[in-house]
């Protein structure tokens, strides 16, 4: 039986990112950039005006103006400014090639001959050069950027319809065990809801996966097999819950019997979820989470969050960023496995959940973090890490 950190970093060596693919900006949110992004255009293209006013020379300060024209945001660039008379812009606008500054509209004395202009030189110019704020061919954004919705401002500007991006991991999700049943269809005492699959769905979303299969499977080795076999060829990684102790019906390793798995660890000297296991069958890596619920999570959390943030691109250990924490409440003894308990956070402390049991739902609903509770015999401080 490994050690936490041992079987984490076997777990960490398969996290690297997936192959790339090309998709539009309107799908890139949060995704991972596979490779610098570079501008397509100059940002902006010609001088523009970064306030509504009146374009001059400054040679023409002090002066009474006639107005030559009016220049809007979308309109064609104006030619030269002649000496002795503005140009009217607007934010966005462009402003003639020549022109030295933008004088703000509350700066000037307009009258029926014409704009009278300032006899100091304002401060500021309130243009915005050609490629002032970013040339063509510049690199805006490198590989390993996540687009975040301000990232995509940048893509959008740059000119880019499409990036390329690392490919989401596609998750399989097979739930074992002629027990469970669809929530809203578990009315008898013989069957309980299934309710690790959502938990697992919205981890892997939010670790920038998508599940790409999710089946409730009876404890029939024909079906379970049939399963493998497409959750094998449909995904990068297939999680399996429950099956994972050594019952007569735990079938999730032999489920995989003749089919290439190779068993990565078997059983973590956790609590809970012990009986968590990690393998590759194929091109897929496959995470046998415990049946309990809480065991399901917390192996989750520890072992499938960062497996699918390395591959959609991400900094795995990123996914694991545990800080110190002040406790409320008493602590279980500590033995020879390292303990992982639930609490929810109050006024910059941490409370322990009263019902730590590897079943207990409802405290596992109401979690907001997870406590590291070392092995005997280390001295790690406690620490704490968000749900």
């Amino acid at each position: 039986m490994l050690v936490f950190e041992t079987a984490l970093d076997l777990l960490l060596e398969q996290a690297s990112p997936l192959d790339a693919e090309r998709i539009p900006l309107e799908e890139a949110f949060d995704r991972v950039l596979a490779s610098d992004l570079k501008a397509l255009r100059s940002s902006p293209l010609v001088p523009v005006s970064a306030m509504d006013g009146y374009a001059v020379l400054d040679r023409d300060l002090g002066a009474t103006l006639p107005v030559a024209g009016e220049s809007f945001a979308g309109s064609p660039a104006p030619p030269m400014l002649t000496a002795g008379t503005c140009l009217r812009v607007f934010t966005g606008a462009p402003v003639p090639p020549n022109a030295e500054r933008v004088v703000v509209q509350e700066m000037v004395d307009r009258r029926p001959e014409g704009v009278v202009m300032p006899a100091t030189r304002p401060r500021g110019a309130h243009i915005r050069r050609a490629g002032s704020d970013f040339a063509q061919g510049e690199t805006l954004l490198e590989r390993g950027a996540t687009l975040s919705p301000q990232a995509l401002v940048a893509v959008a500007a740059a000119d880019l319809e499409a990036v390329e991006v690392i490919r989401r991991p596609r998750v399989a999700i097979l739930a074992t065990g002629d027990e469970l049943r669809a929530p809203g269809a578990s009315g008898d005492a013989q069957s309980i809801p299934d309710s690790v699959t959502y938990g697992v769905m919205g981890l892997t979303a939010r670790y920038g996966g998508q599940v790409c299969m999710r089946s409730r499977l009876p404890d029939r080795p024909d079906v379970l097999r049939r399963a493998a076999m497409e959750a094998m060829a449909t995904s990068d990684v297939v999680v399996v819950t429950g099956g994972a102790s050594v019952g007569e019906r735990d079938f999730a390793k032999s489920m995989f019997d003749g089919l290439g798995l190779e068993i990565l660890f078997s059983k973590v000297a956790i609590k809970p979820g012990k009986p968590v296991w990690l393998g590759r069958a194929g091109r897929a890596l496959v995470v046998g989470l415990p049946g309990n619920p809480t065991s399901a999570m917390v192996t989750a959390r520890l072992f499938l969050a960062p497996l699918i943030a390395g591959l959609a691109g991400r900094d795995p250990r990123k996914a694991l960023e545990w800080r110190a924490a002040v406790l409320d409440g008493e602590t279980p003894d500590r033995g020879d496995r390292d303990i992982f308990l639930r609490a929810r956070r109050l006024s910059g402390r941490l409370q322990l959940a009263a019902n730590q049991e590897s079943g207990a739902q409802k405290t596992l609903g109401q979690a907001e973090a997870l406590v590291w509770l070392p092995r005997e015999g280390t001295w790690r401080g406690v620490r704490s890490l968000d749900l």
